[in-house]
């Protein structure tokens, strides 16, 4: 068998069933989406970007040397926009800063008022600042919440045994 296209032989065409088209998210009257439907349930791929992200990396990717060597003749001239743009981008801003506090172990519930006072202390000397503090406070926090929990644990531990002795004496 040939057909009209040239080959030498045609297979026969495998009539596949038709996919149902998905169906259509429902809409209201007003043309908007009911709630809990959407035209497109799985969103925008992950690592997908903005056309004009793209846009913008294909002119730097281009243009970058030209435009950095701008910004940097702009800086030295005195622009102080372009100053600032040349050195946030030289230094990049310190999110945090170490701190050198001296705090002693927490182990204990009692532990934990200790070290408060000594972040409160620091704080009013001017050692730490007001944020430096919050976060210090926090980790503290944190600690003194596991310390509570390991301890009502304990609690229950015992509690439960000892209501279990008490039922095998009845």
């Amino acid at each position: 068998m040939s057909d009209t296209t040239g080959d030498a032989l045609a297979l026969p065409t495998e009539t596949l069933p038709t996919a149902t088209p998905a169906s259509t998210p429902e809409r209201l009257p007003d043309g908007r989406f009911a709630p809990g439907s959407h035209a497109n349930p799985f969103g925008r791929p992950r690592g997908s970007r903005n056309r004009t992200t793209l846009d913008m990396i294909h002119v730097l990717e281009i243009k970058g040397e030209a435009i950095s060597n701008k910004l940097t003749e702009l800086a030295l001239a005195g622009d102080k926009t372009a100053l600032r743009l040349c050195v946030e981008r030289l230094i990049p801003r310190r999110k945090s800063v170490p701190l050198n506090l001296d705090l002693a172990p927490i182990n204990t519930p009692t532990d934990v008022s200790a070290a408060i006072s000594a972040v409160v202390d620091a704080t009013m000397c001017g050692e730490i600042d007001t944020d430096q503090a919050r976060n210090v406070s926090a980790l503290i926090e944190v600690k003194r919440k596991s310390l509570e929990t390991i301890e009502l644990e304990d609690r229950l531990t015992l509690i439960e045994k000892k209501v279990s002795r008490d039922r095998r004496a009845i």
